[in-house]
Formats: C-alpha cells, sequence, structure tokens
C-alpha cells in the first residue's frame, strides 16, 4: 500500500454508504471501516495516490459531516501493520504515549512521529471505548522518544491532548500497554 486514505464521518448509516461509495470510484482496498466511540464512522483506505485521492474527493464532495479527512503518501509501514493489528514488541528503552481528541489526525500524527525518528509503533488505539479518541505509544531511546513525541504534538495542533515520555518503564505498565519481547 502506498497510500492511506482516513475518512472520519459523523453519523454510521451516512458512514456505511460513504465507505461504499469510496470503495466503487476508485481501485482501492478498505483497509478497515467501523464505528467508532460518538456515533462516528471510521474508514481507511489504501491503494496508489490517485485512486486514494479521488475517493477522499468523492468523500469531501458527498455533503456528509465528516470530522477528517487525510491523505497520508508512503505511508510508514509501523502505521500501516497496526492498522492491520500488527504493532511492535517493547525491546526497552523509553516508552512515548500521544493522546489525540480524533482518530483521523492521530493517525496522522503516528505516521509522521514515526517517520520523524528512530522509534517503534508499539500500539495504535483508534476510537473505540475511549470516546471517539486515539492514542499511539512509541518505543525507542529517549532522545529518539522525545523527538517523534514532539513531531506528533506540533502535527496534532489543537487536536493533541497529552504527551508523555516515561524513560524507564516500570515492567506493570509495559505489560498493560505493549506486547514484550526477552
Amino acid at each position: 500500500m502506498d497510500t492511506l486514505g482516513i475518512v472520519e464521518v459523523q453519523g454510521i448509516a451516512g458512514g456505511v454508504a460513504l465507505a461504499d461509495s469510496m470503495v466503487k470510484e476508485a481501485d482501492v482496498e478498505l483497509i478497515r471501516a467501523a464505528t467508532i466511540c460518538s456515533g462516528r464512522y471510521l474508514i481507511f483506505i489504501g491503494g496508489d495516490r490517485e485512486a486514494v485521492s479521488s475517493s477522499l474527493t468523492l468523500a469531501k464532495e458527498s455533503g456528509r459531516g465528516l470530522s477528517g479527512c487525510y491523505c497520508i503518501s508512503n505511508v510508514s509501514a509501523e502505521v500501516a501493520g497496526a492498522l492491520q493489528r500488527d504493532t511492535g514488541a517493547y525491546q526497552g528503552g523509553a516508552l512515548g504515549v500521544v493522546e489525540c481528541r480524533n482518530v483521523s489526525s492521530g493517525v496522522v500524527a503516528a505516521d509522521s512521529a514515526v517517520k520523524q525518528s528512530a522509534v517503534d509503533l508499539l500500539r495504535l488505539v483508534t476510537g473505540q471505548g475511549i470516546n471517539g479518541k486515539c492514542y499511539f505509544v512509541l518505543g525507542g531511546d529517549v532522545a529518539s522518544v522525545r523527538e517523534a513525541t514532539a513531531k506528533a504534538e506540533s502535527v496534532l495542533g489543537k487536536y493533541l491532548i497529552e504527551t508523555v515520555v516515561i524513560p524507564r518503564p516500570d515492567d506493570s505498565v509495559v505489560r498493560s500497554l505493549v506486547k514484550r519481547i526477552g
């Protein structure tokens, strides 16, 4: 997958109809489409840039209430894997947690963070059970995690809730958040 499209729709029924229209509009793959808290519907599509852009244009022009609509070219392998529920394992070092007001901006921030620094995306939680918010967990050396969380903060702007960097997290905290190897 070269490009990721993210659409966050304010209504569920309209979101389902929009997902159907988007995959019929262009040669894109529906990666995931599901309800999230607060009665919103989240759509992830993938494909080449032109096809994803065409589907996103349809979404923007649909008249549906959108909470977010983003296109990520050259999406990171870490984010693509996390969306398919495959996340990294903690190998030691620091943990960074970034909490966002909505899912679509959180995914964009996670992609920017892992592209900015030598960090691992250990977990990406997208809206279910947390009132439509998003958070992600990064791992790596302290300097890299700080750099990545700073990048996420700058990308998120008003959509940022909080970031924390924990230099030497206790094992029980690590276990509560992510897989651990070793």
